[in-house]
């Protein structure tokens, strides 16, 4: 970066405490004691239209002010100067109640909540419900319309019969407030040439419980566009980036328009990385080119993907060597993933109030690379890191490592 685009944002970050400093938006002379104070970070909270240096107060859990200079008075200092202060990210498709490992993981990389997207159906489901309440972060399920879960070696609605109403309806029922949502995995592999069928029947498990659908694509025996357009207001489609022939994109490089007519329904799409046949760049290009963006971004968590530097930072990145404004991301993984899902309600900002969550990472530049599901590379200039987080006003992990 230039010594003059340096001092410019200098200038616009002062600008804009200045600006929030008159707004109304913190408490202008924060008092009391607080438990902890996080000191100089550029607060950047896309919910409220905030990005200035700041100090921010936690007291009791929650998010007591942000100010540019908070008096400490005998409250625990994080000192983050130089780095960027978030709300806590939310990473709304993992499979992180596989590995116990998983959460303290996350935790590690600023992510403060997190859904298990399906690896659990109706007759597995408690081993889900054991591991998310065993996470110290916020967490919840979207439960596999196919009752056995994921299923290594067949897909687990290729036999039709597994894709069982009752048994989602009596899970949901049973777990109602952690089972929020439903899953369908709908590629060939796993659905065979059945796909229609087993989104009809997870949408009227969805629709009767009142709860979202997300399905995952990518390779499905159903042309995409039939398939989006049978989707709802609310309802998610993850691996949206997932390489052609059935793909968001047509044969032409251009969005296609049941893509285009299901986000103004009100149809969510989510990044969802993965590991396999998930995200390409040269889908990622051309869809962000004719600014067709995620809504969210997520990892598909699994500790191998873990291994292979799939992280939500590391996600985020990505999204920003494509020109995509650091704002509209950080918004992708904190405002818009929290809105997704009833479930993280007040959750994803950090106004005053809200549960103190914050993620602090560090925004570094030099010469990256990031990498997609078909081994195709991508430089980048700059790229997250975290640095801490924060988890109901406690400091849970610092530089990376979890408990510190």
């Amino acid at each position: 970066m230039s010594i003059r685009s340096h001092n410019r944002r200098q200038v616009m970050t002062m600008l804009g405490a200045a600006a929030f400093a008159g707004s109304g938006l913190f408490a202008k002379t924060p008092g009391g004691r607080h438990d902890l104070v996080i000191k100089g970070g550029r607060v950047i909270d896309p919910a409220r239209g905030v990005d200035a240096v700041l100090d921010v107060a936690v007291s009791g859990g929650r998010i007591a002010a942000l100010a540019p200079e908070i008096a400490p008075e005998g409250a625990a200092l994080l000192d983050a100067g130089g780095k960027l202060v978030l709300p806590g990210l939310i990473d709304i498709h993992t499979h992180a109640t596989v590995d116990a490992r998983s959460a303290a993981m996350m935790l590690a990389d600023g992510v403060t909540g997190w859904i298990e997207t399906g690896w659990q159906g109706a007759e597995t489901v408690d081993q889900g419900i054991a591991a998310v309440r065993a996470a110290p972060q916020t967490a919840a399920i979207l439960l596999n319309i196919g009752r056995k879960g994921v299923m290594t070696g067949a897909g687990e609605t290729m036999d039709l019969s597994l894709a069982d109403e009752a048994a989602a309806r009596a899970a949901i029922a049973a777990h109602r407030g952690v089972v929020i949502g439903v899953k369908a995995r709908l590629s060939r592999g796993i659905t065979g040439d059945h796909d229609l069928e087993v989104l009809r029947r997870a949408q009227t498990v969805a629709r009767g419980a009142g709860l979202p659908l997300m399905i995952h694509v990518g390779d499905t025996f159903t042309p995409l566009g039939q398939l989006l357009d049978l989707l709802k207001r609310g309802d998610i489609v993850t691996h949206m980036y997932a390489p052609l022939p059935n793909a968001i994109i047509n044969a032409d490089g251009r969005v296609i328009p049941e893509a285009i007519a299901a986000r103004r329904r009100g149809v969510l799409f989510d990044w969802g990385h993965g590991t396999r046949a998930h995200v390409v760049w040269d889908v990622v290009e051309k869809a962000v080119a004719q600014r067709f963006l995620p809504d969210t971004v997520s990892t598909d968590w699994t500790i191998a993907g873990a291994g292979q530097g799939v992280n939500l930072p590391t996600v985020m990145s990505a999204m920003l060597s494509f020109g995509v404004p650091l704002d509209r991301v950080i918004a992708m993984a904190t405002q818009n993933a929290a809105r997704a899902f009833p479930f993280f309600r007040g959750r994803g900002t950090l106004r005053p109030g809200a549960p103190a969550d914050l993620a602090v990472l560090e925004l570094r530049r030099g010469v990256y690379e990031f990498i997609d599901n078909e081994g195709g590379r991508r430089p980048g200039v700059q790229k997250l890191f975290a640095s801490a987080t924060v988890l109901g006003g406690r400091i849970m992990a610092r530089g990376g490592e979890a408990g510190a």
